[in-house]
């Protein structure tokens, strides 16, 4: 077995951490604190080819798949996991949904100029009564003359504040739970949908999340992405290849709370020598470091298996669990490690302690994926 990434994947890997240095790092801080977020990050990563790293190379993309994504990914969330919230959701939720399931006129008129950084997506599923249980969602799609009347609300939609186009669940077949959900494409200009409230959160507050309203919004037969009726099946696939995604940013947030520990731990003296001397703090970084090891190699393994078309969705959630629990639990030992510095508002650890807990929340909560993991074992 190959554990190694080709020479290729290498380079990338250190073209993005330069990046992450010189574009994301010197504001990471400051986006947080303000609730901003970077908007002009988007173009300009689509100029260096990152947002279409995995998408075909006929729209725009590079045509690498997700393994060379989740390195892209891993350093993202190293850098500031609130800013690589924003480019998650767009790239591995909105922009995959219509790479896989998207006509060629979908694609050319949202693919591309995504992978650009022209226009940015968002991924609206959740509603006040359905989040891990998407059989609740009440938000409708009634057929029309030449298309489909949407009514209802979403919460918790990343960049719903200002994104350009929003990919979104509805039920086009009342009563039938997920048998009658459809995926849609609605533009931010269409009459009727409004972004109702931004909604505060405790962490990632460089990303912006809203609450929208679809007031009988209309739009075309063409809104619709795949296939009538077959929206959940489509919905869990973006969403299968989106977990490895979000392990890879909550690997990378984990890594910068080992990093900075290691560095603190080093200078920092305590009754005569630095602290990571003593060896109660030796083993708390040990089994840090350990844990984040062995999410790596979950998360990059159910990367390979995917870009193979080989079966993937129980490793997908045992990255995205295990990786995700890994980061909450090493950004609460960095801060423990790093005492009172950790917890003042100007330290790096509290940012990072705030941000990791929504990986276990987003994307399937680790309770949700305990229970697929144990599904694919047959139970």
């Amino acid at each position: 077995m190959e554990f190694a990434f080709t020479p290729e994947q290498e380079a990338f890997r250190r073209a993005v951490v330069a990046f992450c240095r010189r574009e994301i790092e010197p504001i990471a801080a400051r986006c947080d604190e303000r609730g901003e977020y970077p908007l002009h990050l988007f173009p300009t990563m689509g100029r260096l080819g990152y947002l279409g790293v995995k998408f075909p190379v006929e729209y725009g993309g590079a045509g690498e798949g997700n393994v060379t994504y989740a390195i892209l990914a891993e350093e993202l969330g190293r850098a500031s996991a609130g800013i690589a919230l924003g480019v998650y959701v767009h790239v591995a939720l909105a922009l995959t949904a219509i790479s896989v399931f998207g006509t060629p006129e979908q694609k050319e008129r949202y693919l591309r100029p995504g992978i650009a950084g022209e226009k940015i997506g968002a991924w609206s599923f959740a509603e006040a009564s359905a989040g891990s249980d998407p059989a609740s969602i009440v938000t409708r799609a009634e057929k029309v003359d030449g298309g489909y009347r949407i009514s209802g609300t979403k919460l918790f939609t990343t960049n719903g504040p200002f994104a350009d186009f929003v990919v979104l669940t509805a039920s086009t077949l009342p009563g039938q739970g997920i048998k009658g959900l459809s995926l849609l494409i609605v533009d931010r200009d269409t009459p009727g949908f409004t972004v109702a409230r931004r909604i505060e959160t405790m962490g990632m507050r460089a990303a912006q999340t809203a609450e929208l309203c679809f007031d009988g919004c209309v739009v075309p037969r063409e809104a619709l992405l795949g296939e009538e009726h077959r929206g959940a099946a489509a919905a869990m696939q973006t969403l299968t290849l989106g977990r490895i995604t979000a392990a890879a940013y909550a690997l990378g947030a984990g890594r910068a709370a080992l990093e900075a520990t290691l560095a603190h731990v080093t200078q920092r003296q305590q009754f005569g020598q630095p602290v990571g001397k003593f060896q109660g703090v030796q083993w708390m970084l040990a089994d840090m470091a350990t844990a984040l090891e062995a999410s790596r190699l979950l998360t990059y393994q159910a990367a390979w298996l995917a870009d193979r078309g080989l079966p993937h969705i129980k490793e997908a959630s045992m990255a995205k669990l295990f990786a995700t629990e890994t980061a909450t639990r090493v950004a609460g030992d960095a801060l423990q490690l790093h005492g009172g510095y950790g917890y003042v508002m100007e330290s790096p650890i509290q940012r990072l302690y705030r941000d990791v807990k929504l990986f276990e929340i987003g994307e399937g909560t680790s309770q949700i994926h305990r229970n697929i993991i144990a599904r694919q074992l047959g139970l």
